[in-house]
């Protein structure tokens, strides 16, 4: 990108929140936390959204001042950014059995090749299982540049707009299939939920939707000024929308296996952060127009946090729980907010950053 948007920071910022707010509800817990955290497994979706608009901007702004794009120097840039912190946990959460928040780890190559998401036995390997939205990122950072690549090398670049809407519409039936030749036969078991995330939620295939329409906010942003110029002037409206219409997703999803929800949530839910970040990146809007320092930060650590914050919560429930504290209580809560950003901190200094500082080398 070629100018900082801090409208994008306070979206990272509130979905690193909203994800491990959700996420504490698998541990001891404040009785007044499902009441706020029940729909933060959405922050995912967010995600999602900011990624597809992030990275293809800035290969489309690569193919708009017509700079052929290359595979080696995009995938460097990636795996500087993605892989050194990611292999240090998975190392951690392997050698370190106390730092497991479950009982048992899916196998590591699973891990180590982004296929955890494919086939995931959540009670059996439920271990670190929040690195399947990484293995969808990884998937979506293989396959864009080089469709990108092909659609620049055969000169059919201005019909790519074709492919979202194919693979906008191959998501619905693939989920449909999902849900009524897969998960439905299962749906009076016991364990039926197992089946519905293992065959509906976790799949590359069938998460495509945040990812897609933050590659067609790029497009708009990147492509097309007029519309852009006419659409940026309504970013208060745009985050209204979004309010809006993530609240009929949380009104269509508060049964989270049902077939509407299976087949047309995500979507909507993505259609909703889109709304939100085409407003965070429009100037009329306040959150493109207030720099904070403190969403900026918990932005900037919102990956290590993510990586670890389930393994450190678990840790440092336990060490409450030695010291006389209750780990079910507000101040428990407190306490692993601070470690999870202390110690997501201290990895990005000794990490992150200097694999950054590589990463800037090699690219050069």
């Amino acid at each position: 990108m070629h100018k900082k948007l801090y409208g994008l920071d306070h979206l990272r910022a509130f979905a690193i929140c909203f994800v491990f707010l959700f996420h504490y509800q698998l541990f001891e817990h404040p009785e007044w936390l499902p009441n706020i955290a029940k729909f933060g497994w959405t922050g995912v979706d967010l995600f999602f959204v900011l990624s597809g608009f992030l990275i293809s901007s800035q290969l489309f702004f690569q193919i708009k001042n017509n700079v052929r794009i290359s595979f080696k120097d995009f995938f460097l840039k990636r795996f500087f950014r993605i892989l050194p912190l990611f292999w240090f946990i998975t190392g951690v959460y392997f050698l370190i059995p106390l730092f497991r928040e479950r009982e048992a780890l899916p196998p590591i190559w699973k891990l180590l090749t982004f296929t955890q998401n494919f086939d995931l036995n959540l009670r059996d390997f439920g271990t670190f299982s929040h690195a399947w939205s990484l293995c969808v990122e990884e998937h979506f950072y293989f396959l864009l540049p080089i469709a990108l690549i092909l659609l620049q090398k055969y000169k059919q670049f201005h019909k790519s707009y074709w492919v979202l809407i194919g693979l906008f519409t191959f998501g619905f039936i693939i989920r449909f299939y999902s849900w009524e030749i897969l998960y439905f036969p299962h749906i009076a078991d016991e364990n039926a939920w197992l089946f519905w995330q293992k065959y509906i939620y976790y799949p590359t295939y069938n998460r495509l939707d945040g990812l897609l329409i933050g590659v067609s906010i790029a497009a708009v942003y990147q492509f097309m000024p007029a519309l852009w110029n006419v659409i940026s002037k309504y970013g208060n409206h745009f985050l209204i929308g979004s309010l809006i219409i993530l609240v009929a997703a949380y009104f269509l999803c508060y049964v989270e296996h049902s077939f509407y929800a299976s087949i047309f949530g995500f979507p909507l839910i993505g259609i909703g952060y889109g709304f939100m970040v085409i407003g965070a990146i429009s100037p009329t809007c306040f959150l493109y127009q207030i720099n904070s320092k403190i969403t900026t930060f918990i932005a900037t650590l919102s990956y290590g946090i993510y990586l670890v914050h389930k393994g450190i919560i678990h840790i440092t429930q336990l060490l409450l729980n030695y010291f006389g504290f209750d780990s079910g209580s507000t101040f428990s809560l407190i306490i692993c907010i601070i470690s999870c950003i202390s110690i997501a901190f201290i990895l990005h200094q000794i990490i992150e950053k200097p694999f950054m500082k590589l990463r800037r080398k090699w690219v050069a």
